[in-house]
């Protein structure tokens, strides 16, 4: 019996070890010194394990370093196991949850009789330390499963047994756990050698969160941390999430009156106040227009079809978990709408179309109806109900190809205009079940990339991630923070125009199916509002403010000039307020500020007296006094300024 086996270390060339040697051992016979003990994981045949894995067979063995690829999420899955050991060493009546790694960091779910509160979070956060500063080693045990229900059952862990409950449907009969100290974890591991070696972390925020994400099942606490290998890393980290928290769209909603949700209506739902409502018109305008120049035509449907028209579209097969229940009409039943495709597709049905109509553009923006569950409801991010930049081209095969370059073109200029330039871009290719033809299949993703690569754009392939009906490319705009968002989408489809029967009269003579494309730039309006929101920290541009300048009186002498100049400036199509309240002149222009009005003009005896303004800059610029003609040029020429810009 051979108890010896081969193992290859990439730059070292093979050894002979013996069977079952752990990890830790192998890496001994070539690091020695400070590199040894910087080592925390290793890889064996490309995949993470702990050092005290065994080897068991020929195998490629990789030294892990910290920084190195996935050594990160190992490092912030062991933060949370030390957060959960000290919450249990704090309150030991807790019951433990979940606690995975996540990007930046990590977090733990527990069941308490009482809410956490900010002093316990501190209190955490020192156990932590003292757990860290201990360097107690992690080690993992493999348990058949029957064993591990004891152990988890004997100190009371409720939610662990109930995951081995999971696991033993799914035909599990072993599991692993990790232990550090006297804490014990179900665990898939793997994790770092000791807990000393978490060396930067920070707890960072409390929420709530329903077990399993189900609103039906308890909710639990969860805590939430930050981890890093280096203190520098942490910092700018915890630098990027206060200036997050200072952009929070929720809090600026609120403080600069744009809009609100409200529990009298109902969670995920949005009412736009007034000065939101300005905003949208602004994006709405631009987005009409910018439609019609382009040879888009517009489109308005309902909110509700019979049932029906969903089960030809394959909605109640395949996404009826996110539609809401149906409403009985004259005792026939309707549907919300979750999506406005099946509606532009009735429109093209209306009538016979030829070869010589196509392609046709259709746009709508489309109130929808989505069913998110009140757990992950957040702002304007997750909603209930929200407008889709909805649009879809009918073409002809021969037409695809320019159809995806001017739709990607599009794309691209309209996310400048609002001061997105920087993207990551994904081409997601035919998955393994599919609808559709592989010839059309091959057309449609060849002009997808041939449209990325005419305009000359960096973009990754997905394999396989395409939907059931056709490839897509997906647009993750960036924002000042360096944070990505979903907002457009190209998606070419294959199953619709099949299932709605959907053709034209070829030059032939017979009919043939089109290739229906949908299209949306910014997604939802209210997605992509909360993104500009934080964008901007709520300073939107000259041009997309919803209060464009406010008037300021000194006293109520310059009452009268102030009502004139308001009325010039909006003669004018400027968007101006008037302050001339009994307030000192400092307080108007503060709370000016804070509402983030671009030009404050201030009025006093002097400005009365020469029919002037003094503006100031909401960044604290004072411009030297100017009539109110000039101010409008002024104003025109920044909003000039942002066109030549976004058309660049």
């Amino acid at each position: 019996m051979n108890d010896t086996i081969r193992c290859e270390i990439p730059g070292r060339g093979p050894m002979t070890v013996r069977k079952g040697a752990r990890v830790s051992e192998i890496l001994s016979e070539i690091l020695s010194g400070k590199k040894a003990r910087k080592v925390i994981l290793a890889k064996v045949n490309g995949e993470l394990v702990d050092l005290s894995a065994p080897v068991d067979s020929d195998s490629v063995v990789e030294p892990v370093f910290p920084g190195d690829e996935g050594s990160e999420k190992v490092l912030r899955h062991t933060a949370a196991h030390v957060m959960a050991q000290a919450v249990k060493e704090l309150y030991p009546s807790v019951k433990l949850a979940i606690g995975p790694a996540i990007e930046n960091g990590f977090y733990y779910d527990f069941d308490f009789e009482r809410p956490f509160t900010p002093e316990d979070i501190e209190r955490i956060e020192a156990r932590m330390q003292e757990i860290i500063a201990s360097s107690l080693p992690v080690s993992r045990k493999e348990m058949a499963l029957k064993d591990a229900r004891d152990l988890f059952a004997e100190r009371g862990e409720d939610y662990k047994l109930e995951l081995l409950d999971d696991l033993e449907k799914y035909g599990e009969r072993t599991v692993s756990v990790y232990a550090q100290g006297d804490f014990v974890d179900l665990c898939r591991g793997p994790h770092l050698p000791d807990t000393g070696r978490v060396t930067s972390f920070k707890l960072t925020s409390l929420a709530g969160a329903y077990w399993k994400g189900d609103e039906k099942q308890p909710m639990l606490q969860r805590i939430y941390g930050a981890a890093f290998f280096d203190r520098k890393s942490l910092k700018q980290y915890l630098d990027r999430l206060a200036e997050a928290k200072k952009r929070d769209h929720r809090r600026l909603g609120r403080e600069l009156d744009l809009f609100s949700i409200q529990e009298d209506v109902g969670p995920g739902l949005i009412l736009w106040h007034p000065k939101g409502g300005m905003i949208r018109k602004l994006i709405e305008d631009f987005w009409r227009d910018e439609h019609i120049k382009r040879g888009y035509e517009l489109l308005f449907t309902p909110h509700i079809a019979k049932r029906e028209l969903w089960g030809t579209s394959g909605h109640l097969d395949f996404y009826r978990e996110n539609m809401y229940a149906p409403m009985d009409i004259d005792e026939v039943s309707y549907q919300l709408k979750p999506m406005n495709c099946p509606f532009h597709i009735a429109i093209y049905n209306s009538k016979r179309r030829s070869y010589r109509e196509l392609p046709l553009r259709w746009c709508e923006l489309g109130t929808v109806y989505r069913y998110e569950r009140t757990g992950t409801l957040h702002g304007l991010m997750r909603v209930r109900g929200f407008t889709q930049d909805d649009a879809h081209i009918f073409c002809r095969p021969d037409q695809l190809d320019d159809e995806i370059h001017s739709i990607l073109e599009m794309t691209l200029f309209v996310l400048q205009v609002f001061g997105f330039d920087r993207y990551d871009i994904y081409l997601s290719t035919r998955p393994e079940k599919y609808v559709g033809s592989e010839e059309n299949w091959a057309l449609a993703t060849k002009a997808l990339k041939h449209a990325l690569e005419a305009q000359g754009l960096a973009f990754e392939i997905d394999p396989g991630e395409g939907v059931f009906y056709g490839p897509k490319i997906d647009i993750k705009i960036k924002d000042c923070l360096d944070r990505s968002w979903q907002c457009s989408t190209i998606q070419v489809d294959f199953n619709l125009p099949e299932r709605f029967d959907v053709t034209y009269v070829g030059s032939d003579g017979e009919p043939h199916t089109p290739i229906m494309v949908h299209r949306a730039l910014l997604g939802s309006l209210e997605r992509f509002f909360g993104v500009l929101i934080e964008h901007y920290a709520g300073a939107f541009p000259v041009w997309l403010a919803p209060v464009q300048a406010i008037v300021l009186t000194v006293t109520d002498r310059q009452n009268q000039w102030a009502e004139e100049v308001r009325q010039a400036l909006r003669a004018q199509g400027i968007r101006a307020e008037l302050d001339i309240r009994n307030e000192k002149l400092g307080k108007k222009i503060r709370e000016a500020q804070l509402q983030k009005i671009p030009y404050m003009l201030v009025v006093g005896d002097a400005e009365l007296e020469a029919r002037t303004v003094s503006p100031r800059t909401r960044e604290g610029d004072r411009l030297n006094a100017m009539s109110v003609d000039e101010f409008i040029d002024l104003v025109d020429m920044k909003c000039k300024e942002s066109k030549r810009q976004r058309e660049v």
